[in-house]
C-alpha cells in the first residue's frame, strides 16, 4: 500500500514542476512542529510557505531549503512555548 503523503507529494511535485528530491520532507515536518508548539499553530502553514519562498528566492537548492528551515527553527526556539 503506498503512503498516502509520499503519494501526495509525489504527485504536487510533478504538478508544480520541482524535483521532489529538493524536498527533505522530515525537515520541513520538523519546522511545522516547531513553530506550531513554541510560536501559534496557524504559524506552521505560515513559515513553511515562507521557508520555500525564501528557498526559491535563494535558487532553491537543497541548501537553500535547510539554510531557510533552520532560520525558521532557531527563531521558533527562542519563543516561548505559549500558555494552553
Amino acid at each position: 500500500m503506498t503512503n498516502p503523503l509520499d503519494a501526495w507529494v509525489t504527485e504536487l511535485c510533478a504538478e508544480l514542476g520541482i524535483d521532489p528530491g529538493t524536498l527533505d520532507r522530515n525537515l520541513i515536518l520538523d519546522v511545522a512542529r516547531d513553530v506550531a508548539h513554541s510560536v501559534a499553530r496557524p504559524a506552521a502553514p505560515l513559515t513553511t510557505f515562507l521557508v520555500g519562498l525564501a528557498a526559491g528566492l535563494r535558487g532553491g537548492s537543497v541548501e537553500a531549503v535547510r539554510g531557510a528551515a533552520e532560520t525558521a527553527q532557531r527563531l521558533a526556539n527562542a519563543h516561548s512555548t505559549p500558555a494552553e
